[in-house]
């Protein structure tokens, strides 16, 4: 099971009907009580291949098995129909909520009938450094759009080849559609090109190139989360000199930094990315910490 976001899930689903992959896509139709997951909830199944969760457990291994079945049956089914799954007394799952299946071909009316809900976030993700790297791994998986930004594959000071510090070229060919890497010139120019209501997280090389990129999410206005990675002691260095750039006192109420998550102990790049991950899904599920 590769595909666990839907934007990747619907990727998937899209490869498989231009190859001509006979399968089935196993949605979740309707619910009751507590369940796995929501309706509309996908996943792929053909004779060899599985892709997407419906939940896991015995609901999935049993849909699994009823759509192999249906594809040793008929290669290709044609009509798509439901099956009802009371969670608790059929398949000792503890949920104890009810579960309706659709079992349809992959055809292009699924394709044509499976919408994507928004993304959670708009990330502009400044620094590819270690923790922008161990940033990136978490994000590979979720429903989310992100501009990761790094200026140092355009410094001259540094070698061509693969610089330290920096992904792999190996990392960046095999980012997912939603990730867009952009090296630049001028990373505090890129915030302009921002959506509004854009998650900012600055975490460069440089602590005077934080600095400026930092200070244009702040001067724009319309972010959604600004984040700067950095100590207590960078943060009130940095709200004084902000303060005496002209930014308002209100403005500088909304930077966060330190960034992530409280009370995760650990500097490890995988640790810190956790906690700032969780901060960014917290902040924009409207409940901010």
């Amino acid at each position: 099971m590769n595909s666990l976001s839907a934007r990747a899930l619907r990727r998937t689903a899209e490869q498989w009907r231009g190859s001509g992959r006979h399968a089935l896509v196993i949605s979740v139709d309707q619910i009751k009580g507590s369940t796995p997951r929501g309706t509309g909830t996908r996943m792929l199944v053909s004779a060899d291949r599985v892709d997407g969760t419906i939940g896991g457990g015995h609901l999935e291994w049993q849909a699994i098995d009823l759509a192999r079945h249906a594809l040793l049956e008929n290669a290709q089914p044609s009509t798509p129909w439901t099956r009802t799954f009371p969670l608790g007394p059929t398949l000792g799952q503890c949920c104890g909520g009810v579960v309706t299946l659709r079992f349809a071909p992959l055809d292009d009316a699924a394709l044509a009938d499976w919408t994507l809900p928004p993304p959670r976030f708009h990330l502009e993700l400044h620094g590819a450094g270690h923790v922008g790297q161990a940033i990136v791994r978490l994000l590979v998986d979720l429903d989310c759009t992100v501009r990761w930004i790094d200026e140092r594959a355009e410094d001259a000071s540094l070698p061509n080849a693969e610089q330290p510090g920096l992904p792999s070229a190996d990392m960046l060919a095999h980012l997912p559609p939603h990730i867009q890497w952009l090296d630049t010139e001028a990373a505090e120019q890129e915030v302009l090109d921002a959506p509004p209501g854009a998650c900012h997280l600055v975490l460069t090389h440089r602590h005077d190139l934080d600095l400026r990129i930092i200070n244009a999410v702040l001067r724009r206005g319309d972010f959604g989360f600004a984040g700067l990675i950095g100590s207590q002691t960078k943060r009130a260095n940095f709200l004084r000199r902000l303060s005496e750039q002209g930014i308002e006192p209100e403005t500088l109420d909304r930077l966060t930094c330190p960034i992530g998550l409280p009370g995760l102990q650990g500097k490890e790049p995988a640790v810190i990315a956790i906690a700032v991950v969780a901060q960014l899904l917290q902040h924009t599920s409207g409940h901010p910490g």
